[in-house]
């Protein structure tokens, strides 16, 4: 019934600068990808399924960024590696949508059957063609910068308890081997 404070638990750490910049890059990820939401509404695309998946691309895309720094510090090992899936998928969708748009800008806009004149539909497209380029490099680098805190935490052996118990749970019993056995 007593009251034990520890102070070295209760002051806050630092998030590192890997953990600043996997911050800053979601939320440059989060504002590129509901831009080019905006963006392409303003190109009146409902109509089209293409319009529709490609909306629907880019609100996953903020799912990802949203998700990113919680998956890539404390998370379980199964949601971080949904994360990692999904952010590269996401990333190639990415690539490749800026390619046909820079590539096939005029085919590209008559596919998606869009409302609006030509001229300002190739000019709205050639702009949310650089921003899925930049949305591709900020997909990748909020990747790269979750695998190397996840490895820092593993190496640090902050999770390396809770990861080896999260993997010898998926075993048999009979086939699961604590590591106090061989301490």
């Amino acid at each position: 019934m007593g009251v034990s404070f520890n102070p070295s638990s209760s002051l806050p750490q630092t998030p590192s600068k890997k953990h600043k910049t996997l911050l800053v890059s979601s939320y440059i990820l989060l504002a590129a990808a509901s831009s080019f939401i905006f963006l392409t509404l303003s190109l009146r695309l409902f109509p089209s399924l293409c319009g529709f998946f490609l909306i629907l691309l880019h609100v996953l895309t903020i799912c990802v960024a949203v998700f990113s720094c919680h998956v890539a510090s404390t998370a379980s090992n199964r949601w971080y590696a949904a994360h990692m899936v999904v952010t590269v998928v996401t990333a190639i969708f990415e690539g490749s949508i800026s390619v046909l748009i820079f590539t096939n800008t005029a085919g590209f806009l008559g596919y998606l059957k869009s409302y609006v004149r030509e001229e300002d539909g190739v000019v709205i497209l050639k702009l949310a063609g650089a921003l899925t380029v930049l949305i591709f490099c900020l997909e990748w680098v909020v990747l790269t910068l979750a695998f190397l805190l996840r490895y820092k935490e593993f190496v640090a052996g902050s999770n390396g308890s809770r990861i080896q118990e999260e993997q010898s749970k998926d075993w048999p019993r009979p086939f699961q081997v604590y590591a106090s056995n061989y301490a």
